[in-house]
Order: structure tokens, then sequence, then C-alpha cells
């Protein structure tokens, strides 16, 4: 009989979804940087770009990379809020930053919106003809617009994710005002945040 393979605990599985989510927001940063620096240089001086069609490819890639690097977060994003509002609540009031309420708000709201265009996407490409396969216009134009939607709602967690790292860390550091937070991971998640509007894009 094989022996089984050692479960991880919650708190160990929390400490990579926190991991993954500090990969994405640094690959973002650099996505976007790279996008940006693309732009400046080839670009009027009233900010118009030189070449339309090379413009359109570079903002297409970063929509691209930007989707393909939040997917390693995505299926788990969820929890993190789950558990990044648990801690807040838990806080002492004095040691909670005013915005963290509203930027997870922000983000709750763009992962709702992100879960929603995804699921158009995978509508829309069921209904594509069979010839329709990565790499064709018509599977790649639709995959391309899911990820231009996508966009400023990825932006948001570029822009905001770093909240669930701070409020991880100050809870680490300091005493909870309630019995400690055990598990958090796998409890239900507790009246959501009202939704916030998206923060704006940062093209």
């Amino acid at each position: 009989m094989s022996p089984t393979a050692p479960t991880n605990s919650p708190d160990e599985i929390h400490r990579e979804r926190l991991h993954q989510l500090a990969l994405f927001l640094r690959e973002s940063e650099q996505i976007l940087a790279d996008f940006d620096a693309w732009r400046e240089e080839h670009s009027d001086l009233h900010g118009w770009p030189l070449d339309d069609d090379e413009h359109s490819r570079r903002a297409v890639k970063r929509d691209a990379d930007t989707w393909r690097s939040f997917n390693r977060v995505r299926s788990f994003a969820k929890d993190l809020l789950a558990t990044a509002e648990i801690q807040v609540q838990q806080l002492n009031p004095a040691h909670i930053q005013s915005r963290w309420p509203w930027q997870l708000g922000v983000l709750d709201h763009a992962l709702k919106q992100l879960g929603a265009l995804q699921q158009q996407w995978l509508e829309a490409r069921d209904a594509l003809p069979p010839t329709a396969r990565p790499g064709t216009f018509a599977y790649d134009d639709a995959l391309a617009e899911r990820n231009e939607e996508a966009w400023s709602y990825l932006d948001d967690w570029a822009s905001h994710g770093k909240a669930i790292l701070e409020i991880q860390a100050v809870a680490q550091d300091l005493p909870p005002r309630s019995p400690a937070l055990t598990s958090a991971t796998t409890h239900a998640r507790p009246a959501a945040v009202a939704a916030a509007p998206s923060s704006g894009a940062r093209r």
C-alpha cells in the first residue's frame, strides 16, 4: 500500500495563494509598464499612436497576458477576499486602514464581472463553428474581445490586490479582538462588502 501524500494545512494553502497573488501583482505591473513604455516611444506629441495597427496588437497582447497572469489567482480569489474580510472584522479598529473595506468592495465587484465575462466567453466559444479553433480569426477575435472587456477589472485587481496582502500582514502581527481565525479559507463567505464600481483603468 503506497503512503498517503501529505496534505497541506489551511494556513499553508492560504500562504501559497497569497504568494500567487503577489506574483500576479508583480507580473501585471511589468506587463503594463512594458505596454506604456512602448506606447510612449511610438506616439506623437499629442499621445496618438504612430501605427494604429501595431498599437492594437500591443493592447491585445497586454490584455491577454494580464488575463493569463490573473488566471493563477481567479479560482481562489473569492476565498482570498472572504479571509481578508474576516480578518478586517477581527482586527482592532485602530489598526484598520480606512481604504481597506472600499478596496475589498472594488475587488469583489471586479471578480464578479470577470466571472460574468468568462461565462459569456464560454458560451460564445461553444457557439462558434467547429472550424473555429485557436489561431483562427473567429476564435481569436472572440477571445480578444473578452480580454479587452476584462482588462479594466483585471486592472482593479492589479491596483488594489495589495490590500489583501496588507491585511494579512497586519493580522499576523497583531492579536485579533475576537478568537483567532482558524481554517478561514474553508469558512462560508460572510455578508459581502457592498459592491463598489470599477475604479477606472490605467490605460
